[in-house]
């Protein structure tokens, strides 16, 4: 058998799964661990290797438009000066989205039984993101939550604005490519075979267009599932190598960086986000230390964030904020003096709204072009699609016509 033990451990709400015969027997092996203090204890049924494929399959999401609608909610809620054990309790049973309910039913309980709200949180960061949780403590540490919450919600607001202008932008490329493959695969499974027996009696050496489209047919129809299993094979092993190695994560990151139009949408996307984010807590009165810790929650890529710890580095030993941006290597030399001016003459907030300013007006300028930055590659990708197709079949053809003049 075994038994799920919820204990409170250094303010912290914490689970563990023990096997042992009875309760009493489990409470006796969690109590020689010394753990914590017990606050419940339920029979726990191990799910088996498929009921873990289907939970990490599990597509509830947490939908970032519903908690930025319900962020806005507890902090009308808190700014009226409700508790916030009534806040969550109020809003729970309004959220449509099913995992952002579960949750807020779980902060309800864990806050009942007397956890910090940090603490609850950080139950959920994964989903919620590691900026909820900084926020949420910083709101809890300063005794002001409502600001926090409000900060919050206007910074994810940002971000959401800049992930849907991405979608639309790239919803056209990604239309074209997904019927170029279609129409590939129709070609290759449909019109070729056909034309096989009309070439098998020519008699004669085939043009390399030709050899081609039969190479692929053959290829595709013997190997065809040989070649699929293998694709999902090698993308799962790097997706998981990704998840777990921090060196191949890094090294992945940084390449990202240098693909054309993918690499500078990333880096303008992150610098852009970083210094928006820094501007808007050093702003609200938070120390530039607390502010860049929190600000380097939200980087995605690996690369860039240790890049931007060079600003926590040169903060820390006692150096300027100037000396951290430079050193970072990820700034223009113009965002660079922009903000020694600012530190200089004391206008450092500003000049950083300057500044993510402009990186997000460069960003959406990039997405907001994003068709015309692909149209020559597509272009030029469909040209040379038509142009095996029509050299492949029409050459042997031709060949076979000036034969029999």
């Amino acid at each position: 058998m075994y038994f799920k033990i919820e204990y409170i451990k250094n303010g912290k709400m914490q689970d563990i799964v023990i096997s042992a015969k009875s309760v009493k027997d489990a409470i006796k092996k969690f109590r020689e661990k010394k753990l914590g203090v017990i606050i419940n204890i339920e029979e726990f049924k191990k799910p088996s290797l498929f009921e873990e494929i289907v939970k990490k399959l599990d597509l509830a999401k947490v939908e970032l438009e519903e908690y930025i609608a319900v962020l806005e909610q507890m902090y009308v809620m808190l700014d009226a000066g409700l508790a916030i054990d009534m806040v969550v309790g109020n809003i729970k049973d309004t959220i449509k989205n099913k995992r952002l309910r579960q949750i807020f039913y779980s902060l309800e309980n864990d806050i009942k039984a007397g956890l910090s709200l940090t603490s609850a949180f950080e139950k959920f960061e994964k989903e919620l993101g590691k900026l909820t949780v900084s926020m949420i403590k910083l709101g809890e540490e300063t005794g002001d939550l409502a600001s926090a919450i409000k900060d919050l919600s206007v910074i994810l607001h940002e971000i959401l604005d800049n992930r849907k202008r991405l979608k639309k932008a790239t919803r056209y490329p990604m239309f074209i490519v997904f019927a170029m493959s279609i129409a590939f695969v129709i070609v290759i499974l449909f019109v070729i075979p056909p034309f096989k027996s009309i070439f098998a009696q020519l008699n004669t050496e085939l043009p390399l267009p030709t050899r081609f489209l039969l190479w692929i047919e053959a290829s595709i129809q013997e190997y065809g599932l040989y070649i699929l299993l293998g694709a999902f094979v090698i993308f799962g092993l790097i997706t998981y190598m990704y998840n777990t190695n921090e060196n191949v994560r890094l090294k992945m990151d940084k390449l990202l960086l240098k693909i054309y139009i993918v690499g500078p949408v990333i880096k303008l996307a992150m610098t852009g986000r970083f210094v928006y984010v820094l501007q808007r807590l050093i702003d609200s009165g938070i120390p530039i230390l607390d502010a860049v810790d929190i600000a380097l929650n939200i980087i995605d890529n690996t690369y860039m964030k240790k890049q931007f710890e060079h600003i926590r580095t040169a903060i820390v030993t006692g150096g300027t904020i100037k000396q951290g941006f430079e050193e970072s290597g990820m700034f223009e030399n113009m965002s660079v003096q922009m903000i020694a001016a600012g530190e200089e003459s004391g206008s450092l907030v500003l000049m950083l709204q300057k500044v993510s300013n402009y990186y997000l007006e460069k960003y959406r300028y990039i997405v907001d072009n994003i068709a015309v930055l692909i149209e020559p590659i597509l272009i030029a990708a469909i040209a040379g699609f038509v142009m095996t197709l029509a050299l492949g079949i029409f050459l042997p053809m031709w060949n076979l016509t000036e034969a029999i003049k």
